[in-house]
């Protein structure tokens, strides 16, 4: 004789493998999870305070090119 079969359960066994192959989709087309961008953000932040920590001056005060070269003539077509 042959076993006998739960059908609910083999229903729902298909039900969940197919959400699980919908998911797996879902995460390639839409992106990436929670840990992985809280680990760019932090990594994005550490470097960040890295490179602010390398500067030697502000960017607020670094003279622009007109500033820089208030004697020199400005170049024109006549």
């Amino acid at each position: 004789m042959s076993n006998v079969v739960n059908l609910n359960k083999f229903k729902k066994k298909k039900a969940k493998a197919e959400r699980v192959k919908q998911a797996e989709t879902n995460r390639r087309l839409h992106g990436r999870t929670l840990s992985e961008r809280a680990r760019d953000a932090l990594q994005k932040k550490q470097l960040e305070r890295g490179v602010d920590g390398a500067r030697l001056e502000s960017s607020a005060e670094t003279p622009t090119q007109s500033e820089a070269t208030p004697d020199a003539p400005a170049e024109s077509e006549d």
